[in-house]
Parts: C-alpha cells; structure tokens; sequence
C-alpha cells in the first residue's frame, strides 16, 4: 500500500511510519517540525535524544522496506497539502498531525486558539482534499477516549443505541470531552462524519488511550532512529512521568486521589492498530470508530506498580498526592468498550513488571538528562 503519514515526526506518528515501512508499503512522512519548536518554546525536552527530522529520514532510507519520502508540509497550509496529497497518491491517509496535550491546550486563551486551529482547520483541509483529489483513500484519524469524558454508563465505540418515547436509533456516543484540546477531537469527529455522509469518504477514527513505553523493534536499529520519551507537565504522561520521576529520585507526583481511570495502550499495539484499520479499510460513506486500548488502570494503579518495581530495582520511590491541576472527577465509573481491533486480530502487549521495568531503565539510561523543574504541574484549568 502507499500511506501517507501526517505527523511522521512524532511520538507515535514515526514509529508508525517505520513499522509499515518494514512491512513493505510505500511511506510518506509528512510533518512541519511544530512539536519542536514547541519544545524550544516552553523550555522542556525529550529525555531521548532525537536526531533532526532530516537525519532520522536519512538514517532510515537503508532499512525502509519500500519507498520512504517526506514532506515538509504544515496540513493548515491548504495548496502545500494538496500537492502533498496529489503528489504521493495515498491509498491511506494516516493523520496524526495533531496538537496533542489537554495541559498545552489550557495553557492560555492564545495556547488553546492554536490548537483549535491547528487540529480542526488541518483536518478541514485535509477533507476538502480528499473529496477533490482522492476520494478513495482512506483516511485513519487518530482521535481519543478522551471524547468520551467519564459517564457514569460503559462507554461503546462511537456509537450508542437509544431507545426513546417508543422510538430507536443508533446516535453518536455522546461527548464530554475534559479540554480544550479534547474538544478539538470532538470537532474533528464530527466534520470527518460529515465528509463521510455527504461526500462518499471512507474514514476509521481511532479513539486511543494513553500511550506508555518508548521504543519499537525499529526505533532501536540505530541511534538516529530513536523516539522521543516525554516526561514534563505538558506532554509526559502518568507512567512514563512516573518512571522517570523513580528514576530520578523524585516522589512519583499523583494528581489529587488518584481515583481517575483511562484507557492505556502500549507504543508497539499503536503501530500495530494502525496496520489493521490499514488493511481493513472502512467502506465509501462509513465512519467507524475503533476504541483504541488495551487495559484500564487507575493514575494510583500506575503509581503504585511503578512503586513495587523500582523498589525491586533498588530504588526508593514514595508516592506524593498532590494538588490536582485540572477538572475533573477523581473517582468515577469507568468500563470501555474496545472489541473492534481486536477482532481484527490486534494481540495486546499487557502491561507487567518487565514493561515498568523496561521503561524505568530507559529513563536510568538518560538521568544525567532529567530535569526535575519540568515534571511538576503549573498549568491549571481553573
């Protein structure tokens, strides 16, 4: 297949782009460099080093199973990603192209314009692209259960059926989305439904958890090809924040009770969900949603499982409850649906000591580089 992948210089979006590369598809990667200067902008890092996104390409190209190409493309640029998209001819649209923290989001009102920008003109872009240059790809949006906010009923995938005053229908799930960021996906959602309806598009929106690990099979081949470990209050999430904090010697921070549950999926179930909604693609005029998770765990769940391996690590980790920065409940019901990929043959990578211990040690590897001064939470949703 060729797919195109958006965002092909991010934390998920590059070991995609490898992983299929290996498979043998032909790849485009297509990314402006924006998660970059956001870096440079608030002052933070990844702890792994990563190479410019010209050196990883390059390092690549000798590994790559098929074609492998890239474009320096910003999806909010409209003729850039036309040319992109008639350029490369996709058979898969795969968009990760995305401003991807709630924290970023609710920095301030100029934070969370951009990311309304970003994320839901980009896609706007993208879909008038593909009704008048390629209407038969089919495009894998990477959306989030973080849609779905916390109800007190399970949550299906995408959709509920609804018995009212003696009449039935099947409706979208309804959205409570907890950010501004969150709200961008809902946006989203709802223009690529739209397109489908109206326009004849095919679409799978993924609705992923939070990511944890680091490395794939083809991210260690070689230095240059390394992903990026976030571990800030911006863009680091719980586990992986927790590790580092482990690591470096730091109480492992917990936002409030630590009661809220998510969905978690591994980095390598990632690259491998996108390869099945590749190979599966959705039918002209459907939008199918995917939950995209494996586990549910609660923050102190996390907490206190990266407490018992560290121990055994010889580290000496406490767990600090401390002022929760955002709104939301900390203890609520929680039960997810997520079927759909594994029917179509997805074999999760459960999270157990080994993973902990793998992150942990990756963290240990690069402590000369943890700077504690990042981790604590200042951006606050009050």
């Amino acid at each position: 297949m060729r797919i195109l992948i958006a965002g092909g210089d991010g934390f998920c979006g590059w070991p995609t782009a490898l992983y299929l590369s290996k498979k043998g598809h032909d790849i485009a990667v297509l990314d402006n460099g924006i998660r970059r200067q956001w870096d440079e902008e608030l002052h933070i890092h990844s702890l792994t080093p990563i190479a410019t996104f010209e050196e990883r390409v390059a390092a690549w190209q000798g590994h790559a199973g098929g074609t492998f190409t890239a474009y320096n493309v910003d999806m909010c640029d409209y003729d850039a990603l036309a040319h992109a998209v008639s350029d490369f001819a996709p058979d898969a649209f795969v968009h990760f192209a995305e401003q991807r923290s709630a924290p970023f989001s609710m920095i301030d009102r100029e934070h969370a314009v951009l990311t309304q920008t970003n994320n839901v003109v980009g896609t706007l872009n993208l879909l008038y692209i593909l009704k008048e240059v390629a209407p038969d790809c089919h495009l894998i949006k990477l959306g989030t259960m973080g849609e779905y906010g916390t109800p007190n009923i399970d949550i299906e995938e995408g959709y509920i059926t609804i018995s009212h005053n003696g009449r039935e229908d099947t409706l979208p799930y309804p959205k409570q989305p907890p950010s501004i960021y969150h709200l961008s996906k809902v946006h989203d959602s709802h223009n690529i439904m739209f397109a489908c309806r109206a326009w004849n598009l095919r679409a799978t929106d993924l609705n992923q958890g939070v990511v944890y690990g680091v490395q794939t099979d083809e991210t260690k081949v070689e230095t240059a090809l390394s992903n990026r470990m976030d571990y800030d209050q911006i863009f680091g999430t719980a586990l992986n924040r927790f590790c580092v904090e482990a690591a470096a010697g730091h109480p492992l921070t917990v936002y409030g009770a630590g009661g809220q549950t998510r969905g978690f999926i591994h980095i390598e179930d990632t690259v491998r969900c996108i390869e099945l909604a590749a190979l599966n693609p959705a039918k002209r005029g459907e939008f199918r949603v995917f939950n995209q998770f494996t586990e549910e765990f609660s923050v102190f769940d996390l907490a206190k499982m990266v407490e018992r391996v560290a121990r055994d690590l010889g580290l000496n980790p406490e767990i600090q409850h401390v002022q929760n920065p955002r709104v939301e409940l900390e203890q609520h019901y929680y039960h997810a649906a997520h079927t759909r990929l594994l029917e179509l043959g997805l074999k999760p990578h459960l999270l157990n000591d080994s993973v902990i211990r793998g992150i942990i040690e990756a963290a240990l590897a690069e402590k000369a580089r943890i700077r504690t001064d990042i981790i604590m939470p200042t951006v606050t949703w009050s």
